[in-house]
């Protein structure tokens, strides 16, 4: 199903504040450290979504989750409430943030290792991972297939030998956080629903260094790997343009 339009004012809104959500995303980059809870991070991303005039949508009535941003430790792929968790040296951490600007939504996630430079396994893990989501985006040449984008993930993250999570999508955005049409992480060139010029979505691939089955914790939130392997997530979220696509959750 395709996407409402949206006027130029619009979709205005979502280039400023995909660029606030990236300028929240730079400084928090900066201050995760071992030594820092969750419930640390989730208090300063608030105060800064605040302090930019907008709004955190998870804690909209439209999704009622209980925080500002989602961060998922380890073998946690989404969704995870933030906890007293401190973070240690090593571990993967991945941050999920939706924000509301001037009544429009944007969305972006980032894995980092905390506190020191990746390498090995979990260098492995988030450069695919990242790589698969650039892929996604370069497929879009203008109108395009949802099947071309999720072929293009897909391939990547074949290529790093990663476990795709298959039961967890993007999705269009804009006036709403979840929008027509679902944007799986696989699937065949031409296929999915057409992609128009003015259309917004989400692209966000997850994967793991193991199996791609996942489990619901008991919170009824977090979402981990099965086999309690690492897992990472990267998003943006992107307008079709007439020749390619343009990411709105960047500097």
């Amino acid at each position: 199903m395709s996407q409402p339009r949206k006027t130029t004012e619009q979709i205005a809104a979502m280039r400023e504040g995909g660029k606030i959500l990236a300028t929240i995303y730079d400084g928090l980059k900066k201050n995760v450290v071992p030594g820092m809870s969750e419930l640390e991070a989730d208090a300063w991303v608030e105060k800064e979504i605040i302090k930019h005039g907008a709004t955190a949508t998870y804690k909209t009535p439209e999704v009622n989750f209980p925080n500002a941003i989602c961060i998922s430790v380890n073998e946690q792929i989404v969704h995870s409430i933030p906890t007293e968790y401190v973070f240690e040296k090593g571990d993967i951490v991945s941050f999920d943030l939706v924000i509301t600007y001037k009544g429009m939504k944007t969305d972006s996630a980032f894995t980092m290792v905390v506190g020191e430079t990746p390498s090995g396994a979990k260098k492995h893990l988030l450069q695919y991972t990242e790589r698969s989501l650039l892929a996604g985006i370069e497929a879009i040449k203008g109108p395009v297939y949802t099947g071309d984008i999720g072929a293009a993930i897909e391939k990547v993250l074949n290529d790093g030998k990663l476990g795709i999570i298959r039961q967890l999508v993007g999705h269009g955005i804009g006036q709403e956080m979840h929008m027509d049409p679902e944007v799986p992480n696989y699937g065949l060139k031409g296929s999915g629903v057409l992609l128009r010029v003015g259309d917004t979505i989400a692209i966000e691939p997850m994967a793991t260094l193991g199996k791609e089955k996942i489990v619901t914790e008991s919170d009824g939130w977090t979402i981990s790997t099965k086999d309690g392997s690492l897992a990472a997530h990267f998003e943006h979220t992107v307008l079709v343009t007439e020749d390619g696509a343009e990411i709105l959750t960047i500097l």
